[in-house]
C-alpha cells in the first residue's frame, strides 16, 4: 500500500491519565524514582517508560515525536524549541572540526547564517551550490565532507531538489542527506526518497496557527539516540528543549494539517494561474513554467497538492513595500514573516528572512530586490481574494488596466 502520512498522523491512538481523548500534559520538569536503581537505569537511558528531567525527555515530547516520525516514515524523532533548534544540533551532530558540508545555496537565512557565519568557528566549512545541478554538487564534495544538505522547496526561491538523486550521490560517497522538508509537509516524503535525515520547523505549517515555535528531527532511532546521548548528544547538552505545553499544542494542530495543507495549495495554485495569466511573474512549483515542476509533480502525494507558497517579483522593493503595506490594509493578510497561518502573510525576503545572505549573493542566485514571498492563507473564497489582489496591483501600477480588465 502507498504510503500516505496523514494515515500513519491518524492510526496514532494515545490515552489521558483519566481516559481523556487528548494525552495528559506532563507539566514536570522532573520525575520522582521509587527506587535508586531505576533512576540509574534512566539516566543511562535503560529504563523504557521512565522520566528523569525534562531536558532530556517527557511524555508529551515522546508522543509529538512519535506521531512525526511517524508522518516522515523514519523509526524515530527529536522534537525541540524551533526549527533552528533542530536544524544546528542536528548537523553539530554529524559535523566536527575539519568537517565539510556541501548546502543548497538558496536555504533560509538563519540556516545559510548558521552555516557561513558560525560553523567555521567549530572549524565546519560549507560549500553552497546550486542544488538542482547534481555535477556542481557532486563537485563539491571533498575527503572532509560529512553532510548534504538541502530543503525539499528552498526558501525563498522555491527551487526543487532532487532527493533521490541526491541520495545517490550521498550513498556513494557515504554522506548524509539532510533534508529541510518544512515548505512541504504531507506532500513530500524525504525519507521515502533517500534522505536520513528530515526536519522541520514546527512553527510552520505543522502547527499552522502562529502562536509557537517548534522544530522537529526525524531519523533513525540510532542517530536520534545520539542527538539525546546525556554525554556527546547535541540537543542534550545545548538544550533546545520543547515545553510540554506547547508540545500538547502542536500536537492537537498535527492532526489536521492534512486538510489545511489540501486548501492551502488549492488557494496557492488558484492565484498562482491567475497571476501567471495576468502576466505577472510567479514562481510556484505547481506550474508547468516552473523548472522543478515535472520533477515536484513526481515527488509529491498528489493528494495535498504543491503546496502554499508562491513568489512575484513586482520589479523594486518600494513596489513590493507599497503593495505590501496596501495589501495589509487592505485586510488581504499581514506583511510578517513565517508562513503556514490561517491567514496569507507577504514579505520582500531580501530585507527580512533572507537578509543575512550578502547583497551581492543574493543577486548572484537571482533574489530580487522586488521578490514578494507570499504564504497563501485558507481563504474560503480565493476568488473574492484574487479580485482583491488583482485590484491592489492596478491601483499601485503593476497589473494595467487593460491586463486588470481582461
Amino acid at each position: 500500500m502507498k504510503f500516505n502520512p496523514a494515515d500513519d498522523i491518524q492510526d496514532l491512538q494515545y490515552f489521558g491519565e483519566f481516559g481523556g481523548v487528548n494525552p495528559s500534559i506532563s507539566d514536570s520538569s522532573t520525575y520522582t524514582f521509587l527506587s535508586a536503581k531505576t533512576m540509574f537505569d534512566t539516566f543511562e537511558g535503560n529504563a523504557d517508560g521512565c522520566y528523569l528531567y525534562s531536558r532530556h525527555s517527557s511524555p508529551s515530547n515522546l508522543y509529538l515525536g512519535q506521531a512525526l516520525a511517524a508522518m516522515e516514515g523514519t523509526e524515530a524523532a527529536n522534537v525541540s524549541a524551533s526549527g533552528m533548534g533542530a536544524i544546528s544540533p542536528t548537523l553539530l551532530q554529524l559535523c566536527g572540526s575539519g568537517d565539510h558540508i556541501v548546502s543548497s545555496r538558496t536555504i533560509y537565512g538563519g540556516t545559510y547564517a548558521f552555516l557561513k557565519n558560525f560553523c567555521p568557528r567549530l572549524g565546519i566549512k560549507t560549500t553552497f551550490v546550486d542544488i538542482t545541478k547534481m555535477d556542481k554538487v557532486e563537485a563539491a564534495i571533498t575527503p572532509d565532507t560529512k553532510v548534504l544538505y538541502c530543503e525539499t522547496v528552498s526558501n525563498p526561491l522555491l527551487e526543487i531538489a532532487d532527493i533521490a538523486s541526491l541520495s545517490k550521490i550521498a550513498k556513494k560517497h557515504n554522506l548524509k542527506l539532510v533534508v529541510d522538508n518544512t515548505f512541504s509537509p504531507l506532500s513530500v516524503s524525504p525519507a521515502k526518497l533517500g534522505a536520513d535525515i528530515v526536519i522541520h520547523s514546527l512553527t510552520k505549517y505543522i502547527n499552522g496557527s502562529s502562536d509557537t515555535l517548534g522544530g522537529v528531527t526525524c531519523a533513525s532511532q540510532e542517530f536520534i539516540d545520539s542527538l539525546r546521548n546525556v554525554n556527546n548528544g547535541a540537543n542534550m547538552l545545548l538544550g533546545p528543549t520543547m515545553d510540554s505545553l506547547r508540545s500538547a499544542s502542536v500536537m492537537k494542530n498535527l492532526r489536521t494539517l492534512h486538510i489545511r495543507m489540501k486548501q492551502h495549495s488549492q488557494n496557492a495554485m488558484y492565484l498562482a494561474e491567475h497571476f501567471e495569466k495576468d502576466g505577472l511573474k510567479v514562481v510556484y512549483p505547481g506550474l508547468k513554467s516552473h523548472s522543478g515542476h515535472h520533477l515536484y509533480a513526481n515527488m509529491i502525494n498528489p493528494e495535498y497538492g504543491f503546496g502554499g507558497m508562491i513568489t512575484l517579483d513586482v520589479g523594486t522593493l518600494d513596489k513590493a513595500n507599497e503593495l505590501m503595506e496596501l495589501m495589509q490594509s487592505r485586510k488581504l493578510g499581514y506583511l510578517a514573516v513565517s508562513l503556514g497561518f490561517y491567514k496569507t502573510l507577504f514579505s520582500a525576503p531580501g530585507t527580512s528572512t533572507s537578509s543575512e545572505i550578502p547583497i551581492e549573493e543574493q543577486e548572484e542566485i537571482g533574489l530580487t530586490d522586488g521578490l514578494i514571498r507570499f504564504s497563501i492563507g485558507l481563504d474560503n473564497n480565493i476568488e473574492r481574494t484574487y479580485q482583491m489582489m488583482k485590484d491592489c496591483m492596478t491601483e499601485l501600477e503593476i497589473l494595467k488596466m487593460e491586463s486588470a480588465i481582461n
